[in-house]
């Protein structure tokens, strides 16, 4: 046995960390925390200053074992988990349930996984940072108590099955501000003129600042452009720079490569751990965009040997967040002199994207000429302008430019083209000129990464915690990230060509939205529930001063439980308040009343999810009235349905026709819109409206699903129609009524089962005990 054990969170981790470490280290992975606190009501103990209870999970158990039985053989146990406060309390549990003793343990950190790096952090090992623990615990035990005790008043006065998290609550209400924002905008038009002077290469585009909101205005315009002189009044030459950013921090990380690859949050934490752990990239937890005098020297070496002298800049980030945790570097190469790395294609983008943003922040300014040419008109006093810009000395450019979330396209039509040479007073020759109706856009809803960066500007959450947020309320239904089809909108245009002004009506898809996040129903009503009843929990001020609370805590500057303490008392009282005296919320909304029938006609979240409701409820002087109910589509919003639209809900169910003497039913179920035929239920596509099904349509649907099921199944079964052997996904299958049951390896033939051994499988397989949760679950 090895004199020293080296524990670390991550199998990948481990087997990177031994190839740096001789014979005499064992190294071994926890696979991420080792306890958590027992999913009781009594993991914390309040009246016993917050006291936990921990419990080993029984998928951890075999590693604990293990690591204990190698802990007592080593002469010295190394705890090398991550450098951050969720890395400090795996330490510390680990110290905890393996029985370490101080005089043989040692705490040592590193933030990137380079043989220096390993062998610097074993020269200048540690305690175990308590202070950090602390904030940990606070974090763990404030999350809980708020997640325990208001899921209940949820289920009792919204919803069964919902949850509220602190962080998460936040941003669910940043998303459901956003929408009505959206709603509540009303567009306005303007016509934007925008005029082409010269031919081929000599033209270039010029545009008048003011914008006509009337078309008799943007008409007028062009009729005093007929004939005019124009001429180049002023031209104004300067020099522009432009500077790279700074390198990236876990935040401006998850933002770029949504934006330049199209990652999720969730996705660019994964590779980026990946990328961390075999030890292509430094810690990817961070929020400092400082880079260490090694790694400087090494970006400059690299710039000059590459580029030359005159691209290298020495530069020195200094972070601005506010919370900026613990002295951790940004996220770059280990080894600038790796341009790309070996392995997926998803960890290649990746890290290339972090290589050139590092080495960029190295390198020169970007220099440019910008040119603005003001053109004058004979017949009106207004000037157009014209705007150019050359580019003189690339710098960082050479490598890498920031993208950008603003995707309004207000900015002005030859911005950044290169204008031809022009003198003061030339006469110039009128190509064309356009009044182009354009609409002023509401704001944008937001990305994940967006998302991000708004929490980040508020100061809520951290590096480790913007990734399970955004998860988490996804994963809750509060919020959905989707994709959504435009409307056609109309818009005007008007061209002046010669001496003839031509006017047409064009088409354009408005409002399309890609991977963007839509708050749902349910997720609007939690929220606003939790603003009339715990403003605390999703102001996004006093969520930002208990993120600032964690902060003092890790630097030893406030008590933990005392922080507790003032958190609880008064969270505590508003529950039981709530509890008590809130009415039950259901988002209801009217909507008008029914044509036909008088009724008053209304919207709502039920039991299953929002539904439109024709009638009152039942009432003692009427038992026997029923209202009717109808489910709302998807896309569709309590916030947003009209009366007309909901009345449309109403006209399905309907039969289409029929077929084989039974009718065709067309529906909306849980799972979307369906067609029902003898039993049997066919899904509706997406492009087909299930208002508009034709007979025909419906009987090609019913076709097509018995085709598929014929080549789907095996085998059938006289004793029982509802036992099969069908063809899945990952091979054949028994479909056992509602059981699916595997087939054993050991029968290399489907077809010879027979009913009696089929149903001894079934009978088997029921009485099995199902496999739970994931083995190892990795530390997030």
């Amino acid at each position: 046995m090895a004199k020293n054990l080296l524990i670390v969170e991550s199998p990948a981790k481990a087997k990177t960390i031994e190839g740096y470490l001789g014979k005499d280290f064992t190294v071994k992975s926890s696979y991420g925390h080792i306890r958590d606190l027992v999913k009781s009501e009594d993991a914390i103990d309040i009246a016993n200053n917050f006291k936990q209870t921990y419990e080993v999970p029984a998928d951890k158990k075999q590693v604990v074992s293990e690591l204990k039985k190698l802990a007592k053989e080593a002469d010295m146990v190394w705890l090398a988990s991550d450098e951050d406060r969720e890395g400090e309390a795996i330490s510390w549990h680990l110290f905890d349930t393996l029985n370490l003793k101080d005089a043989t343990t040692k705490r040592i950190v590193f933030h990137e996984i380079t043989k220096p790096a390993i062998m610097a952090a074993i020269d200048n090992p540690r305690k175990i940072d308590y202070n950090l623990v602390n904030a940990q615990q606070a974090r763990r035990v404030l999350d809980r108590l708020v997640g325990f005790e208001l899921s209940p008043v949820l289920w009792k006065k919204v919803k069964p099955s919902l949850s509220a998290g602190r962080v998460q609550s936040v941003a669910v209400r940043i998303i459901v501000e956003r929408e009505r924002e959206i709603n509540k905008f009303q567009s306005e038009a303007a016509f934007k003129i925008v005029a082409i002077f010269g031919k081929g290469k000599q033209a270039f585009k010029a545009e008048l600042a003011e914008r006509y909101s009337k078309q008799e205005d943007a008409e007028k315009f062009l009729n005093d452009c007929i004939g005019a002189d124009f001429d180049v009044r002023s031209l104004e030459t300067k020099p522009a720079k432009r500077s790279p950013a700074a390198p990236f921090t876990t935040s401006t990380l998850q933002q770029e490569a949504s934006r330049k690859l199209g990652y999720s949050v969730s996705r660019t934490m994964q590779i980026a751990q990946k990328l961390y752990e075999a030890g292509h990239i430094t810690y990817m937890r961070t929020d400092s965009v400082n880079l260490s005098d090694t790694a400087l020297a090494s970006a400059s070496q690299e710039i000059i040997s590459a580029y030359g002298d005159k691209y290298h800049q020495h530069r020195k980030y200094k972070t601005k967040s506010a919370g900026a945790q613990e002295a951790h570097e940004a996220i770059r190469p280990t080894y600038f002199s790796n341009h790309t790395i070996d392995g997926d294609g998803s960890e290649k983008r990746l890290y290339e994207l972090i290589w050139k943003r590092a080495i960029a922040s190295q390198m020169s300014e970007a220099q440019f000429e910008k040119t603005t040419a003001k053109i004058g008109i004979s017949t009106r006093k207004e000037e157009l302008t014209a705007n150019g810009e050359v580019m003189k000395f690339d710098g960082f450019l050479k490598v890498y430019l920031e993208s950008d979330d603003d995707e309004d396209d207000t900015q002005q039509d030859g911005d950044n083209a290169m204008l031809p040479p022009l003198t003061k007073g030339q006469r110039l020759d009128l190509e064309e000129m356009t009044a182009t109706e354009r609409f002023s856009r509401p704001p944008a809803r937001y990305t994940e990464a967006s998302l991000v960066k708004k929490l980040e500007e508020l100061g809520i959450g951290r590096p480790s915690t913007y990734a399970p947020t955004i998860s988490t309320i996804q994963n809750r239904g509060y919020v959905v990230k989707e994709e959504r089809e435009g409307k056609q909108r109309k818009f005007r245009v008007l061209t002046l060509k010669a001496d003839h002004i031509a006017k047409e009506e064009r088409l354009e898809n408005t409002g399309a939205e890609r991977g963007k996040l839509f708050p749902t129903d349910i997720g609007a009503v939690v929220n606003d529930f939790l603003v009339q009843h715990f403003k605390g929990i999703v102001d996004f001020n006093f969520t930002a001063k208990v993120e600032k609370q964690f902060d003092e805590i890790a630097q030893g500057l406030e008590e933990w439980t005392t922080m507790l303490k003032n958190f609880y008392t008064p969270f505590h009282a508003d529950v039981a308040n709530t509890i008590e005296t809130a009415d039950k919320a259901t988002g209801v909304r009217e909507l008008g009343i029914h044509p036909e029938k008088g009724e008053k006609v209304s919207v709502r979240i039920g039991r299953y999810g929002p539904f439109v409701q024709v009638g009152e409820n039942a009432s003692d002087d009427n038992k026997d009235y029923k209202p009717l109910y109808a489910s709302l589509r998807t896309g569709q919003s309590i916030e947003t349905i009209t009366l007309e639209e909901a009345l449309e809900l109403f006209k399905l169910p309907k039969v289409v026709g029929e077929f084989e003497g039974k009718a065709m039913k067309v529906a909306i179920g849980r799972f979307g819109p369906y067609i029902s035929h003898n039993s049997a239920f066919v899904s509706l596509p997406k492009e087909i409206d299930p208002l508009d099904v034709t007979e025909e349509q419906a009987i090609e649907l019913i076709l097509e699903k018995r085709k598929k099921d014929a080549e789907k199944l095996i085998k059938a079964f006289d004793e029982d129609p509802t036992v099969k052997i069908l063809n899945g996904r990952w091979g054949p299958y028994i479909e056992f009524g509602k059981q699916n049951v595997k087939i054993p390896k050991d029968v290399t033939d489907p077809l010879t089962l027979t009913f009696e051994q089929v149903k001894a499988l079934a009978a088997a397989d029921a009485k099995a005990p199902k496999k739970g949760g994931k083995k190892f679950a990795k530390k997030k």
